[in-house]
């Protein structure tokens, strides 16, 4: 299942997974945050299949990645259709309450299992890869 079905398979893990961390963590989610989800998910995995970079590097580009993605997204959902999915506006160093520096933070820290998910995923569907690969998920 590699190619096309391949990166569907990646973008529905990131969908569902957003999905659920948001849901468990405020309540509710908004469709236009799981399909972001699953973006940042096929990004995430883009880099664990053409780069060689450490992980810390790949969590960087994953925060700066989600960062960019959630204003982008939050431009179009709250402050060009107004459907308020959400207000960083109370959240120290924001910027028009649609991205903040505290949550750039967060994001670095749930790519890391999220880059982790990539690798086995590339594992599983790129095995003649995998076999130079010792055998265990995390970096050496």
């Amino acid at each position: 299942m590699q190619g096309v079905g391949e990166r569907a398979f990646i973008f529905l893990i990131g969908y569902f997974t957003y999905a659920l961390i948001e849901v468990a963590a405020r309540g509710f989610t908004h469709w236009t945050m799981a399909v972001t989800g699953g973006v940042v998910m096929l990004y995430l995995y883009e880099m664990e299949l053409r780069t060689q970079i450490p992980l810390w590097q790949r969590c960087i580009l994953g925060a700066m990645f989600i960062t960019a993605m959630e204003f982008a997204v939050g431009v179009i959902d709250n402050l060009l259709f107004g459907w308020q999915v959400w207000d960083y506006s109370d959240v120290p160093l924001n910027l028009a309450g649609q991205i903040c520096l505290p949550f750039t933070i967060l994001w670095f820290f749930i790519s890391i299992p999220a880059c982790l998910i990539c690798r086995v995923v590339r594992r599983k569907f790129h095995t003649d890869q995998g076999s130079n690969l010792s055998g265990t998920i995390f970096p050496e």
